[in-house]
């Protein structure tokens, strides 16, 4: 589906204080940017944001940073921030990028990650642009660089050839291990305690498709 272009995104991006801008300056002092010094929590591709805006929203104990590579989808994040400050109830502990994920090394310092989120990205199905999908080896090694000694990584998708795609490469990965998976999140009362839909989950899985999901750590004998 192509990308429907707004106007106003690109200067009310921009312009926004909620968007970091120069991100590499920030690498090693993320933490500088909070209020209080605590675990960062990663979103890549976050969309319109209702997800990482949730999980901010129920765990003050934590910082979030979404992101978003098209200003045009940022943008509509930036307006439900808007609409909960109007309401004096925007989280203070989130903050967006505009970048493309495979800038995250110049961007976070080793060990700077607590957890990636991973939601119903981008599926790339053409095997010449494998290496775009998030769950390809190229990006594991990515989070590999920025993620803590007891990190983790959190991909749900309704897309199952990305899901048994994923599952393979993340089983080949040097640096992580699959700890758990289902192949229909919903049903499976072990892993959908505490689960926060995304916009596209809610939608998707109300007609009654599954929903994958699975949950990587670091290898044990890479801690």
């Amino acid at each position: 589906m192509r990308l429907r272009r707004i106007a106003a995104a690109d200067e009310a991006v921009a312009h926004s204080q909620l968007v970091v801008h120069e991100p590499e300056k920030q690498k090693g002092h993320w933490q500088e940017l909070f209020e209080r010094g605590q675990a960062i929590e990663l979103e890549i591709g976050m969309g319109k944001g209702r997800f990482i805006i949730d999980m901010a929203r129920l765990h003050p104990e934590i910082n979030y940073v979404g992101i978003e590579r098209y200003p045009s989808v940022l943008y509509r994040a930036l307006q439900k921030m808007e609409a909960l400050e109007r309401e004096g109830q925007m989280p203070l502990n989130l903050r967006f990028l505009c970048i493309d994920a495979r800038e995250l090394p110049d961007i976070f310092a080793p060990g700077e990650v607590e957890c990636i989120y991973l939601n119903f990205s981008d599926p790339w199905p053409k095997a010449r642009h494998a290496n775009r999908r998030l769950t390809s080896e190229g990006f594991f090694a990515r989070y590999d660089q920025i993620l803590a000694e007891e990190g983790r990584i959190e991909f749900k998708t309704d897309n199952r050839e990305l899901f048994n795609y994923s599952l393979e490469t993340a089983a080949a990965s040097p640096a992580f291990q699959i700890e758990e998976k289902t192949y229909d999140l919903h049903r499976d009362e072990k892993m959908s305690a505490g689960n926060v839909m995304t916009e596209y989950e809610e939608k998707f899985s109300s007609k009654g498709n599954p929903i994958c999901k699975m949950l990587l750590r670091r290898r044990r004998d890479q801690r």
